[in-house]
């Protein structure tokens, strides 16, 4: 059954409009697809497009086409922007992806090579050296231009080094191996030099697509500042360091002989003033002593040795200032009736003495018997005594080849008249001086 609207007059209603969400529904498929293939482009390309400076580097500009800048919101021409407000300091950054940023160290950089030279006397020396350089921020986009990102090897280390080569060249062995200081500062002043004569040729202004192109002549001339070069080690040949450390091993050695001929020069300044003061002791006690005084002090040591145990021969008065000389030690008196052997060989202890050689001869009458002593004469009546001097007669020695024994300083004359006159100076009386003398 056919249904009709309802209207007063009959006639058919107005068409219904259709809504914002039956128009999205309708075109969704392709919504998706624009919105997927937007987010694979800004995938894909947002390496390219967004650029992180990091912290003190700068980013150069490079730009593939001519066109406006949304960094300066200015015209920019293609190539290298060598604007140094152009620049593209730390931080995010957002570039066309057709265009590329370069990334350039502003901080400190150190770089060590080996290099070989050889020195003023012709000897091989092997020097490593390190050096510390800094670029200049608003010369990085000329740099990056004439010389690009690898101007540590295309010109910091040549330049370096033909420079220490040179100032190797100028010092000898020895002076290379010991000097380092002033080696050093001039490699750094004539590479900074060389440096800022020949960096201002690289700049072409003709080779500029940038406005005002001459006015960037001058920017590479301090481009690269050498702040110092510094020599880590220096090798030369055994046979050269094995002399060089001879000869300041004889180097040390003349300075210890100078040291040792000062000390010398000292010791005998004050072996000099040490004289000088005895002299003057001497002469300030030589004038409170007088001759007197000094024999006064003979006296009393005389008479110290007198009465002293020990058996001495004191002669006064025989030197020049009269002073006492002792002559020398007196032996042990023997026994009486004991006479010292031959050669000076003491008897043993109780040993009876030798009985004398009878002499050669006929014997006479009335004789004593053979091994009687010859100095014994016969008394009347038959009976035959020793006389007084048959002791000593018997003691001596009949035999004229053997040693006879000294005679003792005591027996000479003058000696005894010494002796004498020193027993009646100390007090010493008796008949026997001499025994006051050995006393």
């Amino acid at each position: 059954m056919v249904r009709y609207p309802q209207s007063i007059d009959d006639l058919s209603p107005p068409p219904r409009r259709r809504g914002w969400w039956r128009h999205v529904t309708r075109h969704l498929p392709g919504l998706s697809v624009a919105v997927l293939m937007g987010m694979l482009a800004a995938v894909v390309l947002w390496p390219y497009m967004v650029i992180n400076v990091p912290s003190g580097q700068v980013g150069v500009l490079w730009k593939r086409f001519n066109g406006f800048d949304m960094y300066c919101l200015c015209w920019v021409g293609r190539g290298t922007v060598l604007d140094p407000r152009e620049l593209r300091e730390e931080g995010l950054h957002l570039i066309w992806p057709w265009d590329k940023l370069y990334l350039y160290d502003l901080r400190l950089q150190s770089s060590s090579q080996t290099y070989n030279a050889i020195s003023g006397d012709g000897v091989n020396v092997k020097a490593q050296i390190s050096v510390r350089y800094q670029l200049r921020h608003d010369s990085v986009a000329v740099l990056h231009k004439f010389i690009g990102p690898d101007y540590m090897t295309s010109v910091i280390g040549p330049e370096i080094g033909s420079q220490a080569r040179q100032t190797i060249s100028q010092y000898t062995a020895q002076q290379v191996y010991t000097s380092r200081d002033p080696i050093q500062r001039a490699i750094r002043d004539s590479t900074q030099k060389s440096l800022e004569i020949n960096l201002d040729k690289l700049v072409q202004p003709d080779a500029m697509e940038q406005p005002d192109p001459k006015h960037y002549n001058d920017f590479l001339q301090d481009a690269i500042q050498i702040l110092d070069t510094l020599v880590l080690s220096i090798e030369l040949p055994p046979e050269i360091v094995a002399a060089i450390n001879r000869q300041t091993e004889q180097f040390y050695m003349i300075q210890e002989y100078k040291f040792r001929v000062e000390r010398e020069a000292e010791e005998s300044k004050r072996k000099q003033i040490e004289a000088d003061g005895i002299a003057a002791f001497q002469r300030t006690v030589s004038q409170g002593i007088s001759e007197s005084y000094l024999r006064w002090r003979g006296i009393e040591a005389t008479l110290s040795l007198a009465q002293s145990s020990n058996a001495k021969i004191v002669v006064i008065g025989s030197g020049k200032d009269g002073l006492p000389i002792i002559l020398g030690n007196v032996d042990t008196p023997l026994a009486p009736g004991t006479t010292p052997p031959a050669g000076g060989a003491a008897p043993a202890p109780g040993a009876s003495p030798a009985p004398a050689a009878k002499p050669p001869g006929p014997t006479l009458p009335g004789a004593a018997p053979s091994g009687g002593s010859t100095g014994a004469q016969p008394q009347r009546g038959g009976s035959a005594e020793p006389g007084p001097d048959s002791t000593s007669t018997a003691s001596a020695n009949p035999n004229p080849n053997e040693a006879q024994p000294s005679a003792s300083p005591l027996d000479i004359p003058e000696v005894k008249s010494i002796l004498s006159r020193i027993s009646g100076a100390i007090g010493i009386s008796g008949p026997d001086s001499n025994a006051g003398a050995k006393k």
